[in-house]
């Protein structure tokens, strides 16, 4: 699954699964953009991977900033002069709340990152991704797509269905032109998303469940890990996933089928 010659840019990549993949695509020897949404984070990483031996150009940008986007692209075709991947993996919890106490900014906000911001790190990519054909990986989430059981995370588990709608509709219309597009859907997972994630009122909502063997069924209370997710991505990113497009991966241990 060789990336060698190539250009990844992967959006979130100062944590999480945004770091881990974008230090497993410099390791399949991409030359990776790693964009974090501040430059000391992105810059971290960029050390972790040259100290790998693997090249990074370290940007800083608000995904859900239409100028910032476009400007991080043009720095891209002006310093790399191509663009072969994209991973729109920027996104936030924001905040768990009753829909009644749910207020219209804090639902705008989480939608701004998780799916305006998908749209804008893709749509800008086009130019760049046509010219030799390419591959996008959207990183959404088991939530909204196969579950519903998190009461309260109305506004993130609607930007998730929507990310892998978008993934679907562009799969298609960019398929002509040489781009296959995928969606990871990734179920729980030990980063540190949870630490940014405000909830309010929720313990007595929706229907309560109980798991006593674990709601994992591959691993029981065992979350997986941000570099499982990676290596699902670096699949779809490489050639040795050529004929997969417009497909969302479920990286949850079999989480969603009972949670």
């Amino acid at each position: 699954m060789t990336l060698q010659g190539k250009v990844a840019l992967v959006t979130g990549a100062g944590s999480g699964i945004g770091r881990a993949t974008a230090l497993r695509l410099a390791q399949d020897g991409a030359t990776v953009v790693a964009l974090g949404h501040s430059q000391d984070s992105a810059d971290d990483v960029a050390e972790e991977i040259r100290g790998a031996g693997g090249t990074v150009l370290p940007v800083a940008a608000d995904v859900a900033d239409a100028a910032a986007v476009r400007e991080v692209y043009e720095r891209v075709e002006r310093e790399l002069g191509r663009l072969d991947v994209v991973v729109a993996n920027a996104g936030v919890n924001g905040v768990w709340a009753p829909l009644e106490e749910l207020e219209p900014q804090e639902w705008e906000s989480t939608i701004a990152t998780n799916l305006t911001g998908t749209f804008l790190t893709v749509r800008y990519a086009v130019p760049l991704l046509v010219r030799q054909g390419g591959a996008v990986v959207v990183v959404a989430s088991i939530n909204g797509t196969r579950t519903f059981s998190n009461s309260g995370a109305s506004a993130y588990a609607t930007s998730k269905a929507g990310q892998v709608a978008f993934a679907r509709m562009v799969a298609v219309e960019l398929g002509p032109r040489g781009v296959r597009v995928n969606a990871v859907c990734p179920g729980a997972i030990d980063t540190e998303i949870d630490d940014n994630t405000e909830q309010r009122g929720t313990e007595d909502l929706g229907v309560a469940a109980e798991y006593p063997d674990g709601q994992i069924p591959l691993t029981g209370e065992r979350s997986g890990s941000s570099q499982q997710v990676a290596d699902v991505i670096a699949f779809l990113a490489s050639d040795a996933a050529s004929h997969v497009s417009g497909t969302e991966v479920f990286v949850d241990g079999g989480q969603s089928l009972i949670a």
